[in-house]
């Protein structure tokens, strides 16, 4: 199984260097089903490598003149904070067992799952559907409704990144196409700045908070490092759009599969 898991590191890094996102959905399943963690800690675990990943996949991305600095503080900024306090507060302010009916219990490693199920159904239908906006979408006329829309936008991922330990790239990405009138290529990597940015803050907020397996975090960090530089070649020879929703079905799949296992689970 470990095996199968160092193979599925290589595809969150391969996701990311082509789409800027899609791939980190799967790194806390990765780590809870193909490496045994507990889903709490792997959502920190998943926060340490999306970070690190998509610091450094970020970095051709700026020198070819694809981060758009000024959005990425944007977007950036209310997604930081809000990921630092979901962390910090939130999330230890979750109840071990939420609700209880009878003998069911629902446990909050089995929310926090059902609600990355719910997640990765979401984002797997945005890379199974069809664009609704041109690639050349222009900026929307109003800038101050259009930066307060960012800034609310950004401000829900970071909330949900905090939580369940995803990068939010499926989010990211239309948010800024759509509100800040980036070119596609700009928004992918952007979109790995701000993803950067706000994982590797909300893992330092986790430091000495539970313990870290380096053992397994870095090869797993590595093999990733290795799919979003070979995701950055791939994209140049393959059409991004059919690989991506290709990548959506399987997330759609992989989806389905925790959220069956763990409802069937609990009603065992």
């Amino acid at each position: 199984m470990e095996t199968i898991g160092f193979l599925a590191s290589a595809v969150i890094g391969l996701s990311l260097g082509l789409i800027g996102g899609g791939g980190s959905i799967l790194t806390v399943p990765v780590l809870v089903y193909l490496f045994g963690q507990d889903p709490l800690i792997s959502t920190s675990y998943s926060l340490f490598i999306v970070g690190v990943t998509s610091l450094i996949g970020s970095v051709p991305k700026f020198k070819a003149g694809e981060v758009d600095l000024s959005t990425a503080v944007l977007f950036g900024l209310p997604s930081i904070v809000s990921v630092y306090l979901t962390r910090a507060f939130l999330l230890p302010a979750i109840p071990d067992v939420l609700i209880s009916f009878g003998t069911w219990d629902l446990s909050k490693s089995m929310f926090l799952l059902v609600l990355f199920a719910l997640l990765m159904l979401a984002a797997s239908i945005s890379m199974i559907r069809e664009p609704r906006v041109a690639i050349t979408t222009p900026p929307i006329s109003s800038p101050k409704r259009s930066y307060a829309l960012v800034l609310a936008e950004g401000a829900v991922v970071g909330v949900l990144t905090g939580l369940v330990g995803a990068g939010g790239g499926f989010l990211i990405i239309p948010a800024l196409v759509v509100l800040s009138g980036l070119p596609m290529k700009k928004a992918i990597g952007t979109s790995l700045l701000i993803i950067a940015a706000k994982s590797l803050i909300g893992f330092s907020g986790d430091l000495g908070k539970y313990p870290l397996d380096w053992n397994l975090l870095l090869p797993i960090t590595g093999i990733a490092i290795l799919g979003i530089f070979a995701g950055g070649m791939v994209g140049k020879k393959i059409e991004g759009a059919r690989l991506k929703k290709g990548f959506g079905w399987f997330v759609l799949i992989t989806g389905f599969y925790i959220l069956v296992k763990e409802l069937s689970a609990s009603l065992a």
